[in-house]
């Protein structure tokens, strides 16, 4: 495809980790459309990362798959330094990566499923941003950081210890970075999904009756789909958001504000 010079994010370099599958896989591809380059960033799923890839191309863009733990710091590094080399240095980084909360009461839970939560989740999100921003500082600063976090930065739900922890952690980082690397002109901000179509919520996708009961608390009366999020994305990395930095951006049909109706 003959390259469009006009295209918003020509030639930008994007990290997006966790982009083998969901929301992730949905921003490299609605980022890849828009001239961005996409550095897919996956954990071990090289098949859906390389499906990613082909979705990328098919898009009118380019990319290259990198595998890594983003709850390994050393691994993150390597990563930058790999891609930097191979595609070019940073100019925006999408937080994507991420595991679902257990179900299991804080009480019953294994340290090893809380320690996992944070070390991914919000850990991991701790680690892109700090090489990311470094890369860009020596750069001479600019650039774009969206971190996926949850309704359940704000909103608590039984089961949730490990996930609300970490999301509420996304929320409170997202805004100390805001405020430290402002002078380098690098927004950063959240996205907040409430119920999103993806594989995390396999099981109501596959069970009509459980996605009905799920989403009788949406007063849009749905779920939201991925590249619904990935939109959402592709505005606040581009310059059109040049003056947002520090906020959530909650797209959850309305889930959030419901909370509490009835009591």
């Amino acid at each position: 495809m003959k390259k469009n010079s006009q295209l918003p994010l020509d030639g930008m370099i994007a990290v997006v980790t966790g982009a083998e599958s969901g929301i992730g896989q949905a921003i490299a591809a609605e980022l890849a459309q828009l001239g961005a380059i996409i550095a897919i960033n996956y954990y071990k799923d090289k098949a859906a990362a390389t499906k990613t890839l082909q979705m990328v191309k098919k898009n009118g863009g380019n990319g290259k798959i990198y595998q890594g733990d983003v709850s390994d710091y050393k691994q993150v590094q390597d990563l930058y330094q790999k891609v930097t080399k191979e595609l070019g240095i940073p100019y925006i980084l999408i937080n994507s990566a991420g595991i679902n909360s257990s179900g299991i009461y804080a009480v019953d839970m294994d340290i090893e499923i809380f320690d996992r939560a944070l070390k991914t989740d919000l850990y991991g999100t701790f680690y892109h941003c700090k090489e990311f921003i470094a890369i860009r500082k020596a750069a001479g600063g600019k650039g774009k950081i969206v971190n996926i976090s949850s309704i359940h930065e704000d909103v608590a739900h039984a089961g949730g210890a490990e996930y609300c922890a970490s999301k509420g952690g996304v929320r409170n980082l997202t805004r100390v970075l805001a405020l430290e690397i402002s002078s380098m002109k690098i927004n950063v901000n959240n996205i907040g999904p409430g119920m999103i179509l993806t594989p995390m919520n396999e099981k109501v996708i596959d069970d009509p009756k459980a996605l009905k009961k799920a989403i009788k608390h949406i007063p849009l009366d749905r779920a939201g789909k991925p590249e619904e999020v990935a939109k959402l994305a592709a505005y606040l990395v581009s310059e059109d958001a040049a003056y947002a930095t520090g906020q959530t951006f909650f797209l959850d049909g309305g889930l959030k504000i419901n909370i509490g109706q009835g009591a």
